[in-house]
């Protein structure tokens, strides 16, 4: 199909074992944080001869990272109003779909209009795809039908595109899997409780490990820390001093059984509620919606949201309605910027965001990663991880587009170098 992946394969257990011992003797970075980031970037850095300890308060991947309803987006949903992170997400999607191949579907995807004016937007979607370095080809209604018999039968105009799916928890895992076996430590179930400075830098952090019936607190040193903590970087911040922009938009999302399309389905129009439907093994999943938070600790499904999402399903896939309930969930995007209101946070980019917070707030040894989607992971560590590396004086280039990633599995088997 269009776009899909192919490049050249190396297993990262080709790295010679002996230089992968080596790299616990580097400087010392502790990330904050056990969703897809995080995961991404103890991998990054410790390819690149950190010596890293991830820390994550509860399971791995029960933030937003376990709550999304996983699309590996080509970037075709940005292309409307931000060419640079559609181009950026086709660009990861391809890369994700060759080292992570165990747990991506790369299905495609159908953009599919269901009045006159989604169908005249046609040519302007196509060209901002064609900006966007993302191929595309439009397609006859009756031949999206026969691909997709479940879809609406008075569709007005389709487009395909290379969207595909993932595993939120499989993905996260690998990258997990890949860090420990070169010597990182993962630690769920340790929350960071307090943030120590000497003479103006973070220097150790005071966890309380949960992770046995009988806590206990600990201290852990560092030579830099990182913030990947998603929705909840304000409230880590905070325990720094610092005011960290970010603004938590929760979005609800159902899912029914059945696997009634076996390709992204998503409205042709720019971006808005309940226009994205997901296949995911034998379950279908609409999402999502957006609505104003302030700085909530956790989130729950409306009534009306779910009501709205199996309408908004219905428009495109009439069958989605006839299906079984299978579970609704909210998830909140930890959006870059401040926000006082719904209309405000809409306003927000989809981008990501690295805060250096010596340079904004005279901290050295300390950074946030903000923002972003789960599709360019692998790319926020990477930038995140330059800035490491530059401030620890680590010269390693980033080479996590060089190896294929171990099974998550793996991450049961206890494998270490």
């Amino acid at each position: 199909m269009e776009g899909s992946p192919g490049a050249r394969k190396t297993a990262l257990s080709e790295l010679p074992r002996a230089a992968a011992a080596a790299k616990r003797g580097g400087p010392r970075v502790c990330i904050i944080g056990g969703g897809g980031t995080g995961a991404a970037l103890a991998y990054d850095l410790s390819l690149r001869g950190c010596a890293v300890i991830l820390l994550e308060r509860g399971e791995l991947t029960s933030g937003t990272t376990g709550r999304h309803h996983g699309q590996l987006h080509c970037g075709a949903r940005y292309a409307w109003a931000d060419r640079n992170i559609a181009r950026e997400c086709f660009e990861e999607s391809v890369t994700l779909s060759r080292i992570a191949e165990g747990c991506i579907e790369y299905n495609g995807g159908l953009f599919v209009a269901t009045d006159d004016e989604e169908a005249d937007r046609v040519q302007e979607f196509m060209a901002a795809l064609a900006e966007s370095g993302i191929p595309a080809r439009r397609v006859p209604p009756a031949e999206a039908l026969a691909l997709e018999p479940a879809l609406n039968p008075a569709l007005k105009a389709v487009v395909s595109v290379p969207d595909g799916s993932f595993d939120a928890f499989r993905l996260p895992l690998m990258f997990c899997t890949a860090a420990r076996n070169l010597g990182a430590e993962i630690l769920p179930w340790h929350e960071v409780v307090a943030v120590e400075f000497e003479r103006g830098r973070a220097r150790y952090v005071t966890v309380m490990d949960r992770s046995s019936p009988e806590p206990k607190e600990s201290r852990i040193e560092a030579d830099f820390f990182v913030s990947a903590t998603g929705v909840w970087a304000g409230k880590l911040g905070s325990l720094a001093g610092l005011d960290v922009p970010i603004s938590p938009a929760p979005g609800t999302m159902v899912a029914v059984r059945g696997r009634i399309v076996d390709r992204v389905v998503s409205r042709l129009r720019p971006p808005g509620d309940g226009d994205i439907l997901v296949p995911q093994r034998g379950l279908s999943i609409i999402g999502t919606t957006q609505r104003f938070s302030g700085d909530s600790e956790f989130y729950s499904p409306t009534e009306e949201e779910c009501r709205f999402l199996v309408s908004a399903a219905a428009e495109m896939v009439p069958e989605f309605a006839n299906l079984p309930m299978h579970a609704a969930w909210t998830a909140a995007r930890p959006l870059f910027g401040k926000a006082s209101s719904e209309t405000e946070g809409r306003a927000l980019s989809r981008d990501f965001g690295v805060i250096d917070h010596e340079s904004t707030d005279g901290l050295a040894g300390f950074a946030t990663i903000i923002g972003g989607k789960a599709t360019v992971l692998r790319a926020m560590a990477e930038r995140t991880a330059d800035l490491v590396c530059r401030k620890l004086g680590v010269s390693a280039p980033c080479r996590t587009k060089d190896y294929l990633l171990p099974s998550w599995r793996d991450f049961y088997r206890e494998k270490r170098p």
